[in-house]
């Protein structure tokens, strides 16, 4: 049996700062309603209940206009939770899709036109190698798929330590699609400083072009309570070497929780004020890049309403 994780918070105040109209939390999971999606059987943790209605409710309650739902491992390549909600909800939503690599092309068809943008790959291991959550995909997925997600605009999440970012890298670039690195990384803020070798690859990659990242999962990374400072220096440096190329995300719900408290969401978003230098830079992650790099209509265009 595996371990049931904590239920989300209900949802709460604001964030601290004034929320850009358009903003997108571009990092969460939907799960359920269970009778209808159920979870996977072979699984590394149980989720609450956390059903399309409960992910909008959360974004209203930040003010948040728009997100981006990822598949997750404890729902195998079992998509259909994520697409139910993309398509009630076309003009606020985008998802990330966990695919086998049998996928047909009328499936790929079908999801990008419900809204899917990405592939998600599972590449976290733990220190002696093995898998860190079951049921996620790897780059079997990629080989057999790579050319036709890349002829459909989509691009690449890669759940991976910064550690293994240069093994994998001359797997994932071949294959021509945007590399998009979760949780910058999956640092340990406590340990790895911003000179830690993967990390600093990451920057590079960003510097360069090469690569997006979300910044992410503060409470991840420190594996602390609020405010997470200590992650502060790792997003600000990541934000320095090219801020067009960062997005975040709440994480919500917030899977994996099991014993110590759920976070905050918008304490997690007051996380983001504090790492961005100005409030255009605010607008960037928030705004224009997730809208660049999930193909939301501008924000300042569909503000204004049609042209007269």
């Amino acid at each position: 049996m595996t371990r049931p994780c904590l239920p989300f918070l209900p949802p709460g105040r604001r964030p601290s700062f004034a929320v850009p109209p358009g903003a997108c939390d571009s990092h969460v999971h939907v799960f359920g309603p269970y009778a209808r999606f159920p979870l996977a059987e072979d699984r590394s943790y149980t989720p609450v209940e956390a059903p399309a209605e409960a992910f909008l409710a959360h974004l209203d309650a930040l003010g948040v206009a728009r997100g981006v739902i990822v598949t997750a491992s404890a729902q195998g390549t079992d998509n259909r939770a994520m697409l139910d909600a993309l398509r009630r909800h076309p003009a606020r939503l985008r998802g990330v899709a966990v695919l086998p690599p049998e996928t047909t092309d009328r499936a790929l068809d079908e999801m990008t036109a419900a809204g899917v943008r990405g592939l998600r790959l599972n590449l976290l291991r733990g220190p002696a190698g093995e898998r860190t959550y079951r049921n996620g995909v790897g780059l079997e997925s990629l080989r057999a798929l790579g050319p036709r997600l890349r002829e459909r605009g989509w691009h690449l999440q890669i759940w991976i330590h910064a550690r293994d970012l240069a093994e994998a890298l001359p797997e994932l670039e071949p294959h021509g699609m945007a590399l998009v690195v979760d949780h910058m990384g999956r640092i340990d803020a406590r340990q790895d400083g911003v000179e830690h070798p993967g990390f600093r690859l990451l920057c590079d990659l960003l510097r360069d072009g090469r690569a997006w990242t979300k910044i992410s999962g503060a409470d991840r990374v420190t594996g602390d309570e609020a405010p997470w400072s200590a992650a502060d220096p790792h997003a600000r440096a990541l934000l320095a070497a090219n801020p067009s190329r960062c997005v975040w995300g709440t994480d919500w719900p917030h899977i994996a929780y099991f014993d110590r408290p759920v976070p905050e969401d918008a304490a997690l978003a007051d996380t983001l004020a504090r790492w961005c230098p100005d409030a255009a830079t605010l607008r960037a992650v928030l705004v224009d890049n997730p809208a660049r790099l999930y193909g939301f209509p501008d924000a300042a265009r569909e503000a204004a309403g049609p042209a007269a």
